[in-house]
């Protein structure tokens, strides 16, 4: 299963964290927003129009720079295989809000790490970290 998600970050360098609803899988985790990519989709594409259904925000597909991906199985014990692609954004339309979770929160990188992720967002978050050093010449 192909899943893509959003790093959006503000211009004080802070990430957006998205809380799944409690009804879901991995309910009331913080995630970075985003969802499935359905057949005969491109991922970015994907990822704008979830952006739009989750958060409400307009996101054009140039805008969207490939970050680092994680994988896993989509459920604990099951053989399905989970791929999420993560893509950085820093401009967008409108102001994110939880239009199908639970909340948002903008967050330092670091900060995030202390949040109850999903197991998978904990892997890309990991990844954008390491990423942001290794740019930074850390």
């Amino acid at each position: 299963m192909l899943v893509v998600a959003a790093a959006l970050i503000d211009e004080e360098s802070r990430v957006l964290m998205h809380r799944r609803p409690l009804a879901k899988h991995h309910g009331g985790l913080w995630e970075f927003p985003g969802g499935k990519v359905e057949s005969g989709e491109v991922p970015e594409a994907a990822l704008c129009r979830e952006l739009a259904e989750e958060l409400g925000i307009a996101v054009d597909s140039r805008d969207l720079s490939p970050a680092c991906f994680a994988t896993g199985p989509a459920v604990p014990g099951a053989g399905t295989p989970l791929v999420i692609l993560l893509y950085t954004c820093r401009r967008w339309t409108g102001t994110p809000r939880a239009l199908e979770g639970e909340g948002v929160t903008w967050c330092d990188p670091a900060q995030c790490a202390a949040f109850d992720l999903a197991p998978l967002d904990r892997q890309l978050l990991a990844g954008l970290v390491d990423r942001y050093a290794l740019a930074r010449g850390i």
